[in-house]
């Protein structure tokens, strides 16, 4: 015999004016107050002023063509100030789920720039795909519960995506952001002689261009969130209004290497799959490294939802094994093919031969 529950008492349903049985009122989170100390505005716009100002210039870089352009930028501006040591270049790991070799990348890219600081940090415990599953099993948890309070079957409760997505990237403040955040701690414990709130100028690659979301963010702002009484973190976005072919244009001159995922096709770099990646992206990771495709795989059926919504990793699995039946394994295209879409041969060409000669690289 089923027990009887709240629900079922028959004192509740004969009271013709009671309300309906409400859930429990859901704990409020606790706001976050900003410290006293911290501005809502920049002191100042000027990029090289914000150098001057700051005590430690944090360059953000995933290996990519944006933070690239980006870190030869504004270590081309640090260095004709005289203040390129107080420049510190940080790399956030995403371990398996990223392109191979990117770390390494990002790390010769600072050092061939003439940065003498590069620091790796990493989110501890579980990675990406851990932590789908680990949300998943929350996200069942709670929805059975609601169902359980509203008296339904939870076995038919509504289980919401687990999967990151342009709405929930939950994925960038757990692996990025908070990592990235205990950093700015250790380079204010290091300067705490000052006595006062240390200055962080931290650079992001974002540009304009990526997409309507980014178009709508200030080039300079005061990045509350990660100040506090102890630091102050301006967010500058030294190549927000860039376009694709500045970005190739700034690599061109900077003679540093940039990864071969361009050269195979893609339009972005970090994860080898991204929720914001475009299809083709996709389907390229899917062909160049199926082992993760297929635990990407796997991982929906634990879930229960696509990788992203309207389309599935066995259907991205599906078009790869397509193209490699109709047109075989793809050979690496020439080194520089992505950068001679956008700047020309000729000038591709002045770029590896310098890199050659300045650095030892394949022309």
């Amino acid at each position: 015999m089923q027990t009887a529950t709240l629900f079922d008492l028959p004192a509740i349903q004969t009271v013709p004016d009671a309300p309906a049985a409400a859930a429990p009122a859901k704990s409020k989170r606790k706001k976050r107050t900003v410290h006293v100390s911290v501005p809502l505005t920049p002191s100042t716009t000027v990029p090289d002023e914000m150098i001057r100002d700051a005590d430690w210039v944090v360059i953000s870089s995933s290996g990519g063509k944006d933070s690239q352009a980006m870190l030869s930028y504004v270590v081309q501006r640090a260095r004709a100030l005289g203040m390129l040591d107080k420049v510190v270049v940080v790399h956030a790991d995403l371990g398996r789920v990223e392109w191979a070799g990117t770390r390494e990348l990002a790390e010769r890219q600072a050092r061939l720039a003439g940065v003498r600081r590069f620091e790796v940090v990493q989110a501890s415990g579980a990675d990406l795909l851990e932590r789908v599953e680990i949300r998943y099993g929350k996200l069942k948890a709670k929805a059975q519960q609601e169902a359980l309070e509203r008296g339904e079957d939870p076995a038919t409760a509504k289980v919401p995506p687990a999967w990151p997505s342009s709405s929930a990237r939950w994925c960038t403040p757990d692996a990025k952001r908070g990592p990235i955040r205990t950093l700015y701690t250790r380079l204010v414990a290091e300067l705490s002689h000052l006595g006062r709130p240390v200055r962080i100028l931290e650079c992001i690659g974002q540009r304009a261009a990526e997409s309507t979301a980014r178009a709508q963010l200030a080039e300079v702002e005061i990045n509350r969130g990660a100040s506090n009484g102890k630091r102050i973190v301006t967010t500058w976005r030294p190549i927000h209004a860039w376009s694709d072919r500045k970005v190739w244009r700034e690599i061109a001159r900077s003679r540093l290497p940039y990864h071969p995922a361009y050269d195979w096709g893609n339009r972005r770099l970090s994860c080898v799959f991204c929720v914001l990646g475009c299809n083709s992206d996709l389907v390229n990771g899917a062909r160049r490294v199926p082992e993760l495709a297929a635990e990407y795989a796997r991982t929906e059926v634990v879930v229960g939802a696509d990788f992203k919504k309207g389309l599935s990793m066995r259907e991205i699995i599906r078009r790869a094994e397509a193209l490699e039946a109709a047109e075989g394994p793809a050979a690496r295209p020439p080194a520089g093919t992505a950068m001679a879409e956008h700047i020309g041969r000729a000038r591709t060409s002045r770029y590896r031969a310098r890199q050659a000669a300045l650095y030892g690289l394949a022309a």
